[in-house]
């Protein structure tokens, strides 16, 4: 089937989230309903893997430690059961997928990734980032003329 057309008819459903990368601390809030009431369950911990873009088909996988057990969920991007994500902590990592952690302590995991910087973004744009990078590209042409 042609994307472009599966890209119109889906663009609706899209949300606006923010930009998600694998070592990220981020929380999920997510609606959960129960019986006849809804309420909201919050799901802290570490971005492992984020697959297939920004596009509709889009998911993202957070792993944290519970009682000493591993737990990772898997969401797509844009569910409408995903209230907001929230970035808590950004660290640069050299890797886009951090399988390796599901077999390191919680302590050597906040060593590992304690190496790398840490900030915590503001509302990371896509168009902000793709304007910083035309400015970049256009200074390094002015200075090769």
């Amino acid at each position: 089937m042609n994307t472009a057309l599966i890209n119109e008819v889906t663009k609706d459903q899209l949300k606006n989230v923010p930009l998600i990368k694998a070592g990220m601390q981020v929380r999920v809030y997510e609606k959960v309903k129960e019986k006849d009431r809804e309420r909201i369950q919050v799901f802290e911990g570490i971005v492992i893997a984020q697959k297939h873009g920004k596009g509709p088909q889009a998911t993202f996988t957070v792993r944290k430690v519970v009682d000493g057990i591993g737990v990772e969920k898997t969401w797509p991007l844009h569910s409408p059961s995903i209230e907001k994500i929230e970035i808590v902590r950004a660290p640069k990592v050299r890797q886009s997928k951090l399988y390796f952690i599901r077999k390191l302590s919680p302590t050597k995991i906040r060593r590992k990734l304690s190496v790398f910087k840490s900030v915590v973004p503001e509302e990371i744009k896509i168009e902000e980032i793709e304007e910083q990078n035309n400015e970049i590209q256009n200074e390094t042409e002015e200075s090769k003329e």
